[in-house]
């Protein structure tokens, strides 16, 4: 099962350090998502990671940061749609019903579906699905490898989205918690057992 990291909306001191770290400690990609922050900014911090990092990340918002990083995929969401012409790198999506995970499957190399839990970053953001329609998708090859669950991901609650078939779960709000760099790591290391 691969654990993918969003990056923290909010730049912080020693952000590039941290995700160094966790690239060195295994975590499998980077969704570098930066919702207020303008190109150049969230392309300094790119510069700040190592290059041989750069293929393990995805862009949100900045295709043509994408363009200017080797290796680097794009990620599509409802405030991205734009796919630069012959792009052969990596392409996710974000999907928050299972119809339209169906449908936007097979244009991506994996999407995040979303909230499979009440969230943990996001006060009062509820899990948008029953444990019955989640395995209602998987027994009908919804929810396959490609697909990554988002929202509410915590240690505690791995075990069931790996039950229903998951490729991989997506974290936000239960890696970073108080920002703190010695707890990031500290919570990474409580998801790597989950692989």
């Amino acid at each position: 099962m691969k654990l993918i990291a969003i990056s923290w909306p909010e730049f912080f001191k020693g952000e590039a350090d941290i995700i160094n770290d966790l690239f060195a400690a295994g975590l499998y990609r980077l969704h570098v998502r930066k919702p207020d922050a303008d190109e150049a900014s969230v392309s300094s911090l790119i510069a700040q990671i190592d290059p041989s990092f750069h293929s393990r990340l995805a862009i949100h918002y900045f295709p043509t940061i994408a363009l200017q990083t080797p290796g680097a995929g794009i990620h599509l969401s409802h405030g991205t749609h734009y796919v630069p012409p012959h792009w052969n790198g990596t392409l996710s999506r974000s999907c928050h019903s299972i119809a339209e995970a169906e449908r936007e499957k097979p244009n991506v190399d994996y999407l995040f579906l979303s909230p499979i839990f009440d969230s943990v970053s996001k006060s009062g953001y509820k899990a948008a699905f029953s444990e019955d329609e989640l395995r209602e998708a998987a027994r009908r090859g919804v929810i396959d490898g490609k697909v990554v669950a988002l929202g509410g991901i915590t240690p505690a609650n791995v075990g069931r989205v790996k039950e229903l078939g998951f490729g991989g779960v997506a974290v936000l709000g239960g890696l970073w918690g108080d920002l703190s760099g010695e707890c990031v790591l500290r919570r990474y290391g409580e998801y790597v057992g989950v692989k």
